[in-house]
């Protein structure tokens, strides 16, 4: 190990430096978080030993000032979305390494800069802040002190780093799957027409349609996120087009509406009708009959994300700017392909 007596103290961009990597990657790799290779973790701290960089100088280096809090500003405190986001930041922050103080804003814009202003008499280090839809949300503005990362609702700024899911993808992703069950007759049935969401999943599904030469069954059906919308939409459709065989709905609440409405018909699902809903909130999915198609929209990487994305920007890298749409995913289950 090097004398370091008499001599500067060694920097994180020293020992990165020698390593060969960033210094975002060294200072991953020496807090254990963030997307490093074992390989690369051991190289960097073995490094860090050779030059005697030390806890108490990364201490110096990495934390000077800071004070390891992280503020979490929602919207949704009672919602399905916000309580995944929050776990996927847990997860990226590390139990007992980062302290969260989480605010709910509940939909108040004045509550919203009382809460604010006290995680910034804190000194959080950084600042998550969680909307309950995707619609873009007002910007806190570019006069924050210390770094803000907007997840599942974007910012209507573009100089703020927004992190989304991609709705249009989720769309396409459910049409293609219906496509792919043989499904050529297809019906639509979403929540509010003035959410981003809803519209976003209908372009997608529009989209997925005519690449394949085929348009919507009917006109699109949308009105409320609930069980019983989807049971008088889905009735409604039936009776008005008996020939569709399969139903693309904006959340799962609505599809097992439609699952309920199907079996009163006697539509039995999948043979005669396939049903795919959107959001795959495991509680509704998993225990609807048959268990429900969805669309997942990786709400927990979601929020791992835009906690990689805070501590990144904490430690000095450029993060970005503007809305990135991250992706979704498809979970198959018996309402679209029969379980032998």
């Amino acid at each position: 190990m090097s004398d370091t007596s008499g001599a500067r103290a060694v920097t994180l961009s020293d020992v990165a430096a020698r390593a060969g990597v960033s210094i975002s990657t060294a200072s991953k790799a020496l807090n254990d978080r963030g997307d490093v290779s074992a390989a690369t973790r051991a190289k960097v701290r073995a490094i860090a030993e050779e030059l005697a960089f030390t806890p108490n100088a990364m201490a110096r280096g990495l934390l000077a000032g800071r004070t390891g809090t992280v503020g979490l500003l929602t919207s949704d405190l009672e919602g399905r979305f916000m309580i995944p986001i929050l776990m996927g930041a847990e997860d990226a922050f590390g139990a007992g390494r980062i302290n969260v103080f989480l605010c709910d804003a509940r939909g108040d814009a004045i509550r919203e800069q009382h809460h604010l202003r006290e995680l910034l008499s804190r000194r959080v280090d950084g600042i998550i802040v969680v909307g309950r839809q995707t619609d873009p949300r007002p910007s806190l503005g570019q006069e924050i002190p210390v770094p803000v990362v907007y997840a599942y609702a974007p910012s209507d700024d573009p100089r703020d780093l927004s992190l989304t899911p991609d709705n249009y993808a989720g769309g396409r992703l459910a049409i293609e799957h219906l496509l792919a069950c043989g499904r050529r007759r297809i019906a639509h049935i979403s929540g509010e027409p003035s959410y981003a969401a809803a519209q976003d999943r209908l372009a997608g599904a529009r989209a997925a349609l005519a690449a394949a030469g085929l348009e919507l069954v009917g006109e699109p059906m949308l009105s409320e996120w609930t069980e019983h919308w989807g049971r008088d939409a889905a009735a409604l459709l039936l009776q008005r087009h008996p020939d569709i065989d399969a139903v693309f709905c904006g959340s799962d609440q609505i599809a097992r509406g439609v699952l309920d409405s199907a079996r009163d018909l006697g539509r039995v699902v999948p043979d005669d009708l396939a049903v795919i809903g959107y959001d795959n909130w495991e509680v509704l999915a998993t225990n609807a009959r048959p268990e429900l198609t969805s669309i997942d929209a990786n709400l927990q990487q979601l929020g791992r994300q835009a906690a990689l994305r805070v501590f990144d920007a904490i430690d000095g890298v450029d993060t970005g700017e503007g809305t990135h749409h991250l992706p979704v995913r498809l979970v198959i289950r018996g309402s679209t392909i029969a379980r032998r």
